[in-house]
């Protein structure tokens, strides 16, 4: 009886056994690779072939997926590394390196650790390009120092499958006495623009008060001439109308020449007046004039 039991107890769970061996042999022989992901796959401890994204069947217990590889571009940024000058100063250089995996069979087996690598190779290029010139060159060189650390992490990360794509240089720290240096003439280059712009500002002010002035003086001067010149000609108009008048009212001698003399203080107001001309033809009537307020002998 217990035999049978058995019997009909191992029949009964051989079908559960095989289900369960074929869930799990399908369990590791489906492999999903996420996008932007590969999958380099082992075979008996050689390399078999490289998974892609999406989904992909390995053989159980004969083959083996190694981790997974990022393809997308990476940011690795270094600390900062002591680097010497040609000026023997000694400066703090901080990098920023972005690489991106382009053949992960050769990332896998070429180098252990590939990002460990180019952190050396940057460093070790650092210093050459770097102790080649002095602070001034490196503070304002940053582009050819980019330049020159592109060119050989290039050479030399090409045959690991990784391709670096830009290095940056996040920033260059001198030593602190040449920070207060600089400092100190930086103040002293603000100090000095600071000065001669405003020696300039004085300089154009003045230029602007005298040529203000000059432009017064001339307006003024132009003035006063124009109306010398209409006084002038008002006071011939006037004498022209006095002696139309006396022409046209036909006067005698004297009573010519006393209109005359009441002339007299109104043509000294005039300003353009220095000489005064007295007609022959009025001597004769200024003459009869006084003999006519003379007393009589």
């Amino acid at each position: 009886m217990i035999d049978v039991l058995t019997a009909l107890l191992i029949e009964s769970l051989i079908p559960i056994i095989l289900i369960v061996a074929v869930v799990a042999f399908f369990s590791r022989a489906i492999r999903i690779v996420p996008q932007a992901n590969a999958g380099v796959v082992e075979r008996l401890g050689r390399y078999s072939r490289t998974l892609e994204a999406g989904l992909n069947l390995i053989i159980p217990f004969i083959d083996k997926l190694r981790p997974l590889i990022d393809l997308r571009e990476r940011v690795v940024s270094f600390p900062p590394q002591p680097v010497i000058t040609s000026d023997n100063l000694v400066v703090q250089i901080d990098t920023v390196v972005y690489y991106q995996v382009t053949n992960p069979k050769s990332a896998l087996y070429e180098i252990e650790d590939f990002v460990m690598g180019i952190e050396q190779i940057t460093i070790t290029t650092l210093r050459n390009v770097v102790g080649g010139i002095d602070l001034e060159q490196a503070l304002t060189s940053r582009e050819t120092i980019n330049a020159a650390l592109r060119g050989v992490l290039d050479d030399a990360t090409g045959k690991w499958g990784v391709r670096v794509n830009r290095v940056e240089i996040k920033s260059i720290e001198p030593p602190e006495t040449v920070k207060v240096a600089m400092e100190m003439q930086m103040r002293a280059e603000r100090e000095k623009r600071a000065t001669v712009l405003t020696a300039e500002g004085q300089k154009q002010s003045q230029i602007l008060v005298a040529e203000g002035s000059r432009q017064s003086d001339i307006l003024n001067a132009e003035g006063q001439a124009k109306a010398q010149i209409l006084r002038a000609e008002a006071e011939a108009k006037a004498v022209k109308q006095v002696f139309n008048a006396v022409k046209d009212a036909e006067l005698d001698e004297a009573m010519l020449a006393y209109r005359y003399l009441e002339q007299l203080p109104l043509m000294a107001q005039g300003d353009a007046n220095k000489v005064w001309i007295i007609p022959g033809e009025l001597s004769g009537a200024m003459e009869k004039l006084a003999q006519a307020f003379s007393p009589q002998k």
